[in-house]
């Protein structure tokens, strides 16, 4: 195991570098000049000149990366270019409320699917399991902003169930308030979750159920659903822990479309202002943070399937 954990720690470094190449390349060769958020009708060539001289925008591009790289190694993100604040700041500010979602989203995407999984598989080709299908297709295929937006019309415009935006109602603190906040985000973020991962459960667990253990447990007197739960859940979950990992990109681009509509106020929403106004320094801080944690999420998912299959612990 701690091999493992050392091999995936090394494989982060040249894997973090290459991402921070390809990020600060597409910024610096993207449209748009951060400079014209300081230039006042005032202003003439020089005075914009003078600007771009003093935020280092002249100098090549290799030294602007170099410089960039040498502040980020002593712990110093930079100052947004639009509010002056320290960047490392707003991130830490934004973290938990991203964190927050996603890891619900999580949870509620595996409970989910799990459950409607083994119950499809429990009933394969009966009208249950044909519902779930139809249900499952359209989830993986429905793109997130448009649900989001339908979850907005109806629940909230509509019948006036659930707040709108924000994460938290004005002067309002309690979890109840919370929870209602959090209800959409969650959806929106666990509807794919929840679709793939019934889907594998599924397939599994049909699998499962052809296998000779599942007959002597029956000979033997055990019912259907103590099988099912007890004996084939435990074989049909591992693909599970797989998925884990794969679904956490869609968790982190998901979250910049979501909290964007819904005005969570997250990493994603702070991302999506930084973008549009060419902040340099926090676009690449929320890129680098976005990546450590896809990083650190697969080598979570590597160390718990190394830990509920014997097999993938021997070979590493």
């Amino acid at each position: 195991m701690r091999r493992l954990i050392i091999k995936r720690m090394l494989q982060m470094i040249p894997m973090l570098i290459a991402v921070s190449i390809v990020s600060f390349l597409l910024i610096k060769l993207a449209p748009g000049d951060p400079v014209q958020a300081y230039i006042t009708p005032e202003m003439g060539p020089a005075d914009i000149e003078r600007i771009r001289q003093n935020m280092g925008l002249n100098d090549p591009i290799h030294i602007q990366y170099i410089r960039w790289v040498k502040n980020v190694l002593k712990g110093d993100l930079g100052y947004s270019l639009v509010n002056h604040r320290p960047v490392v700041t707003q991130i830490t500010e934004r973290l938990p409320a991203t964190i927050g979602l996603m890891f619900t989203s999580l949870i509620f995407s595996m409970v989910i699917g799990i459950v409607v999984g083994l119950l499809s598989a429990a009933n394969q080709n009966r009208t249950f399991d044909k519902i779930v299908t139809i249900i499952s297709y359209i989830g993986i295929s429905i793109p997130s902003f448009w649900f989001a937006m339908m979850l907005i019309y109806f629940l909230s415009l509509k019948l006036n169930l659930l707040p709108s935006i924000g994460m938290r109602t004005i002067g309002v603190h309690s979890t109840w308030d919370l929870i209602k906040h959090a209800i959409m985000p969650t959806l929106v973020l666990s509807i794919q979750n929840i679709a793939v991962v019934s889907r594998y459960i599924r397939s599994n667990t049909i699998s499962q159920l052809k296998e000779e253990y599942v007959t002597v447990q029956l000979a033997s007197g055990a019912s259907r659903t103590e099988v099912l739960y007890k004996y084939v859940l435990k074989n049909a979950i591992l693909p599970v822990i797989t998925i884990l990992g794969m679904s956490l990109p869609s968790l982190v681009s998901g979250a910049f479309i979501t909290e964007s509509i819904f005005g969570w106020p997250g990493m994603g929403q702070l991302g999506m202002t930084a973008i549009f106004s060419y902040d340099y320094p926090l676009i690449m801080a929320i890129t680098m943070f976005s990546s450590l944690i896809l990083i650190l999420g697969n080598l979570l998912s590597d160390i718990l399937y190394s830990v509920v299959d014997p097999r993938i612990k021997e070979l590493n």
